[in-house]
């Protein structure tokens, strides 16, 4: 009987929805590895501009993909990294142990021991590098505020909050999620303002 799939996509920011290209690419790929499989794919769902730090049950596309394979309507929720199911540990953890899993770009068959323990030590990885980044940026300002760094209306964003902004962009983090990260850890705007938002963020992205 051949096995029944459902491809999940995800985007972080509203211009990747918009342009498509984020959804078109993890489209192609997933449908290209259901065909080599032999699996027929009979849904395709997408959150759209929607952060993977989210939980699950918090977005409304991955919450539909788990409740139709739970119905029976599917046995294999299909996507195209790690990242794209989610950017929390635990959370990619516990959906992996309660749904059959497949990831095009993955080193591992997730159906196997071998293959969970990949999944744990990457997930980790990947939050304890996020973790080490924010770390990094707090102490950074700690230190530049020991110093009296000015903060009035000509001060220029430091090198480290720049390529901090840029790397969580690139890694999928959307618009809303980088600002509300920096407003969180109290990080001050390149002109020492106290508040971040969305278009701030983009600012930085489109200056690179």
């Amino acid at each position: 009987m051949t096995r029944r799939a459902i491809a999940y996509l995800r985007v972080s920011t509203t211009e990747q929805a918009l342009s498509g290209l984020g959804l078109d690419a993890q489209r192609s790929a997933i449908e290209t590895e259901c065909a080599r499989q032999g699996w027929d794919l009979v849904a395709t769902i997408a959150d759209e501009g929607v952060s993977g730090s989210k939980a699950p049950a918090k977005r409304a596309g991955l919450a539909d993909a788990l409740d139709r394979i739970g119905s029976g309507e599917a046995e294999i929720l299909v996507a195209l990294r790690l990242d794209r199911l989610g950017r929390d540990a635990v959370d990619v953890l516990n959906l992996t142990k309660s749904t059959e899993v497949a990831l095009v770009d993955f080193p591992a068959d997730l159906t196997t021991p071998a293959g969970r323990m990949v999944l744990t030590v990457l997930a980790g990885a990947a939050e304890l590098e996020r973790g080490l980044i924010s770390e990094r940026t707090r102490a950074a300002m700690a230190e530049a505020k020991r110093r009296g760094v000015h903060c009035g209306r000509a001060r220029v964003m430091p090198d480290e909050i720049r390529a901090r902004i840029l790397e969580a962009h690139a890694a999928g983090q959307s618009l809303n999620g980088i600002a509300r990260d920096l407003n969180d850890q109290g990080v001050p705007t390149a002109h020492g303002g106290a508040k971040w938002y969305p278009g701030t963020v983009r600012r930085v992205v489109l200056s690179a």
